[in-house]
């Protein structure tokens, strides 16, 4: 049976690290991705059933990010980070179809949680 997959989208590495770690001791699959363009090419390949998006990413933000996904699949399920302040682009997000949002530095007891609640582990 496949695994829930989870993709990550973060131009920092310790973020992207961290948040695999989480995810595959939790029993996820789980992808990476530093821009929009590796993330939405993982879209395209695997069909990941939840996105973790950075919205401060160099080159392709994550507005537009959360844009090209939902015109890909309709359906995918994204939560969003971003820093303290940016509320103009978190009510964006919300409006484009964010499930949720967490300010950086996040808490990921949070943050596995919320994953839980959108993407509950199917027992195998």
């Amino acid at each position: 049976m496949e695994k829930e997959k989870i993709l990550i989208v973060d131009d920092q590495y310790g973020i992207r690290i961290l948040l695999n770690e989480v995810f595959h001791k939790e029993g996820y699959r789980t992808f990476q991705a530093a821009n929009g363009y590796q993330a939405l090419e993982i879209v395209d390949q695997h069909s990941p059933d939840l996105v973790l998006l950075d919205m401060k990413i160099p080159g392709m933000d994550g507005i537009e990010i959360l844009k090209r996904m939902k015109v890909k699949d309709a359906d995918i399920r994204v939560i969003i980070m971003t820093a303290y302040g940016e509320l103009d682009m978190i009510q964006e997000a919300k409006d484009l179809g964010a499930l949720t949002h967490f300010a950086k530095p996040f808490d990921i007891d949070e943050i596995r949680a919320a994953v839980r609640k959108y993407l509950p582990l199917k027992a195998n």
